[in-house]
């Protein structure tokens, strides 16, 4: 899934080493990199998909204003400096004039008015709107400087402007871009160009030689859609794909011979991220906090970080990583607790009644489905492990799980699940409103589990309004206790993330953002490049 949630880069600062290093040599230019997602893209118009195969493809094609830099700082990206006035209501960019579209036509402040129109417009079926439609007025000043004018100061205000990703007015103007073939063949200002995109088989990319910041070293970027990760591991072991995101298993046993040592560099780090069981409140049982914390205390988090993660992961309480500046470490546990867990299930009303080992409510057994997606194996686990946990209390878990592009448009996107696994990427601004406000409960939102909650509410809308930070930090600690005592997600676990890539790839230089912010720079000495042509 796409992300809108936060960390700190102050409370970021442990370096990410690789367990080794290739030696430094000079850029130059040539081969390709072959990635894999589980996934195939839905809709390579970022504003209209929500899954993360898409975003990824799009962020190698599309610019933002601005964007983040290897320490997660706010540096310029298609506009070169901004202004900041009238005590943060007004920002002011100032666009850069050498930037080409790919298909040759000049980017300019049009593009940049034309997509923040398309964005708050009613008839667009975007879940990324509502920090646009904060903007009071937006006015072009001329072809290169475009202002925007908020009612009051927004904190998240000039990075949203980097996670919207520029569209071509020129392509789109007076078509519907839902309908548009923009969303199969997408034209970008970025590093890279589309060419080609077989149904789920695979995405190719090649390079845009009038990249503003300088054509990137890779003649292109292949994407392969592999649906399951032992299949990917297959695959990289054969030497067919140069990176992925591995397994804990696979990083701690199956890859640790001098072979593959010698063939690929492994990384880790926490991840970004955190995964989560998801309850649709609209459905009963889960319309009963009881019921909601009885589930939370019958979960061992411990249990599923060892069995699954192999001990590589932290247990999750919220939606903020584990150390950051916005995670409050105070809020409710929920710590292993069967008796707890039957006791709580009683006071709601459910007791097995007719000892089928099953607890009931007038007449009717607490049973229900957790939905997940294929081709991810540690949350099928995870699903397992919870079924197995629940059963001790009474309660009967089934299991499905889904094939990724089904399971976002017709369970998780129209409501249609009990219980869900999923995760959250989680971003620099602590701004959850995407998520948690109830706005967004609705079908195709993003609060897919229809949590709604008036005081939350109050305190997205002033987390997002001041630029004080103790301010801000008293919201969203406040924000984390409420979800900790009402449990519309059991918020599980923060894993490692544990990238490997292949040893002929050189030019990653890990840093608090990760190793994947600078893909543009990667290059492949020319003894090592193995792929001459864009395929």
């Amino acid at each position: 899934m796409a992300a809108i949630l936060a960390c700190s880069p102050e409370n970021n600062k442990e370096q990410i080493q690789p367990v080794k290093s290739p030696t430094p040599s000079a850029p130059v230019s040539g081969d390709i990199l072959v990635n894999s997602s589980i996934g195939d893209a839905s809709n390579l118009i970022p504003m209209l998909a929500s899954d993360s195969a898409s975003h990824e493809v799009a962020n190698f094609i599309y610019n933002g204003l601005v964007k983040y830099d290897k320490d997660y700082t706010i540096v310029p990206d298609l506009a070169e400096r901004w202004d900041i006035e009238d005590d943060g209501k007004l920002l002011r960019f100032h666009l850069r004039k050498n930037v080409y579209w790919h298909d040759g036509e000049k980017f300019d402040a049009h593009d940049v008015m034309f997509t923040y129109k398309v964005m708050i417009d009613p008839e667009t079926p975007t879940a990324y709107a509502e920090k646009y439609k904060l903007v009071k007025d937006a006015r072009i000043v001329d072809d290169h400087t475009i202002e925007f004018t908020y009612e009051k100061p927004l904190a998240p205000a000039l990075i949203s402007w980097g996670a919207l990703q520029i569209l071509p007015e020129h392509l789109l103007k007076g078509k519907d871009i839902s309908t548009s073939e923009l969303t199969r063949r997408p034209v970008g200002t970025g590093p890279f160009r589309f060419k080609t995109w077989e149904t789920g088989s695979r995405i190719v990319l090649e390079r845009n030689e009038r990249y503003f910041d300088g054509p990137p070293n890779l003649l292109g970027v292949l994407l392969r859609v592999i649906p399951d990760q032992n299949t990917q591991f297959m695959e990289l072991r054969a030497g067919n794909i140069d990176i992925m995101g591995l397994s804990p298993l696979q990083y701690l046993r199956q890859t640790d011979n001098a072979d593959f040592q010698s063939r690929y560099t492994k990384y880790k780090y926490l991840s970004d991220g955190y995964t989560f069981l998801g309850f649709n409140l609209t459905r009963p049982p889960f319309d009963d906090v009881r019921v909601r914390q009885a589930i939370a205390h019958a979960i061992d988090k411990k249990e599923i970080i060892k069995g699954v993660l192999m001990g590589l992961g932290e247990v999750a309480t919220g939606p903020y990583k584990p150390g950051t500046r916005w995670y409050n470490p105070n809020v409710q546990r929920y710590p292993y607790d069967p008796d707890k867990a039957l006791a709580i299930l009683k006071e709601a009303g459910y007791e097995d009644t007719d000892s089928d080992g099953i607890v009931d409510k007038d007449g009717r057994p607490l049973s229900f489905t957790i939905v997940t997606n294929q081709g991810n194996p540690l949350r099928e686990k995870t699903a397992q492990i919870i079924q197995e946990r629940l059963k001790t209390v009474g309660i009967q878990a089934k299991i499905r799980v889904i094939e990724w592009t089904v399971f976002l448009k017709e369970y998780v996107d129209r409501g249609n699940f009990d219980a869900v696994i999923l995760g959250w990427n989680i971003l620099q601004d602590p701004d959850i409103h995407n998520v948690w406000h109830s706005d967004n409960a609705r079908k195709g939102g993003l609060n897919f589990v229809m949590y709604k909650n008036a005081e939350v509410d109050e305190l997205l809308a002033q987390g997002r309004h001041t630029f004080d930070e103790q301010e801000r930090t008293r919201c969203y600690y406040r924000i984390q206790e409420i979800l900790a005592e009402e449990q519309p997600y059991v918020f599980l676990y923060v894993p490692l993330s544990l990238p490997v890539v292949s040893s002929r790839i050189h030019g990653i230089e890990p840093a608090p953002a990760g190793i994947a912010y600078n893909m543009e720079k990667w290059f492949v000495p020319r003894e090592l490049q193995r792929y001459q042509v864009v395929p």
